[in-house]
């Protein structure tokens, strides 16, 4: 079993990893004139600067003792992933329907890419509601249940 130091320790350095992968490829598209390359390039630094993020979250986990979200956050963030699914789901139809008729190998390449990170991103933003939204959120009901829940006769006279 790996301790919690030896994990700290690997994400500090993936954090470091990252950071550097971003700053390589930065300078080497500023005079890129291929247009696919360099714009598959920016996603991929894009990606470690996300997963950079990703990480200093994940130490942050680690490290801190995570703050409840309340009811009227935990609406706001439900409602802003469930209409971002929405909009995931539209652009994969979108895209699975259009990419068949694409002839052109490079472009079907492109819209292939993108296709199969959005599927990624239709998936992490389904797990993010049951994993990361509900499981740091105390509900109303929780509260309610926290209050009432060891009380003799919860509240009614005589029972």
């Amino acid at each position: 079993m790996t301790s919690k130091n030896d994990i700290e320790t690997f994400i500090k350095r993936q954090i470091e990893i990252e950071r550097e992968i971003v700053a390589l490829l930065n300078e080497g598209i500023a005079d890129l004139e291929n247009p696919a390359v360099r714009e598959v390039l920016k996603g991929i630094s894009l990606d470690s600067t996300k997963h950079a993020g990703i990480y200093s979250a994940a130490l942050e986990l680690m490290t801190k003792t995570p703050k409840a979200l309340t009811q009227e956050q935990l609406d706001r963030q439900v409602a802003l992933v469930k209409r971002h699914i929405r909009m995931e789901a539209e652009l994969i139809k979108r895209i699975s329907e259009t990419l068949p008729s694409i002839e052109e190998e490079k472009i079907r390449f492109l819209l292939s890419a993108i296709l199969e990170d959005e599927k990624r991103h239709h998936e992490l933003l389904k797990r993010v509601l049951e994993i990361i939204v509900k499981g740091e959120t105390i509900t109303d009901k929780d509260l309610w249940d926290i209050i009432w829940r060891n009380v003799p006769m919860h509240g009614s006279p005589g029972g």
